[in-house]
């Protein structure tokens, strides 16, 4: 093997040196809470907690969350919400750009939409739904019906009863046990929870008999009647302006 000399013409030229940063303390916080989203820690639709509860979590100071915080909210996956909090609108940078999208989509397209997914949905889920399933659609069913008897006073209450009403219809297109309907339907979750919040909520506003016909349906294992139920439902929200 030739060895070169100094001065040799024939001599390799070394690469540039290349420096290596430290990962700055807020990259390191982006990372830890980006985890807990892509995860399923933090689910798509959910609440993070706040500000000084991460402070707590974390050990960072609250500068440093509110630019990690703020770093994903870039990306596309939190969503800050005035007098409310910040939510997980996408488990993925990817699908932040679909979550996006469909955000700004017409109120008539997402309805359209809900009838084809929610419907076809609803009767895979009446055909393959598991006792786990059934005890879930019982279980959210319920809490859905004991927060819409009540007009909520604040806006934490608010959110409580937009996010039992997302969970229902979130656990029929699950109990379908069709991953990609499910993905999907993720990606639909933030711009209907965004559609229910132009609207008033409440008793007056539950749509409590076509929530219970869809989830009743789905348990007894009918996948006609819950596929005529979800697109009622879907009919009956169009009807009064709402989503």
């Amino acid at each position: 093997m030739k060895l070169y000399q100094e001065g040799d013409a024939a001599a390799p030229v070394p690469p540039p040196r290349m420096v290596v940063r430290r990962e700055t303390l807020i990259t390191q916080v982006t990372e830890l809470l980006r985890t807990e989203i892509t995860s399923g820690r933090w689910a798509v639709g959910s609440r993070i907690p706040t500000e000084p509860a991460l402070t707590e979590m974390t050990g960072c100071a609250r500068n440093t969350v509110r630019e990690a915080v703020q770093a994903l909210v870039h990306a596309g996956m939190l969503e800050r919400r005035q007098g409310s909090g910040t939510y997980v609108i996408a488990d993925t940078e990817q699908g932040a750009g679909l979550a996006e999208y469909f955000g700004a989509a017409r109120e008539s397209d997402l309805l359209e939409l809900r009838d084809a997914l929610e419907s076809t949905a609803a009767a895979l889920a009446a055909r393959r739904r598991d006792e786990d399933d059934v005890t879930e659609l019982r279980g959210l069913l319920l809490k859905r019906r004991e927060l819409w008897h009540r007009d909520p006073q604040t806006d934490a209450e608010r959110d409580q009863l937009i996010a039992a009403d997302v969970a229902l219809h979130r656990a029929i297109v699950a109990a379908s046990h069709n991953e990609v309907y499910s993905e999907f339907y993720d990606l639909l979750m933030p711009a209907l929870s965004r559609s229910i919040l132009k609207w008033p909520v409440g008793v007056s506003h539950s749509f409590e008999s076509e929530h219970t016909e869809v989830t009743e349906a789905v348990i007894a294992g009918d996948p006609e009647r819950a596929a005529a139920a979800a697109r009622a439902l879907i009919v009956t929200l169009r009807g009064r302006g709402e989503g």
